[in-house]
């Protein structure tokens, strides 16, 4: 590889609009496997999650859900899946 390919970003980022919150996926790779979802909401119930409606704070969608223990990061985000939908992500 040549000096000016490793200046090059590997991706070239767009000018658009930021979009708000974190994606959930960003959220449950800082937790650990298996937790109850008493510590989701402890260590991350405050942080906004991008949903096809807005962002929304993980806490309120802890509270649609019903299981209180996640074996599985999978079983984590496709609960969360569940209650905020599937689709693209507003922008500003």
């Amino acid at each position: 590889m040549s000096d000016d390919e490793e200046d090059e970003p590997a991706i070239e980022l767009g000018d658009g609009a930021d979009v708000e919150g974190v994606p959930i996926a960003q959220v449950s790779a800082r937790l650990m496997w298996g937790i109850e979802k008493s510590d989701v909401r402890r260590r991350e119930g405050d942080t906004a999650i991008r949903t096809p409606d807005g962002p929304r704070e993980l806490g309120e969608i802890l509270d649609e859900i019903d299981a209180v223990y996640f074996d599985r990061r999978q079983a984590f985000e496709s609960a969360v899946r569940d209650v905020i939908g599937h689709g693209p992500v507003p922008t500003e």
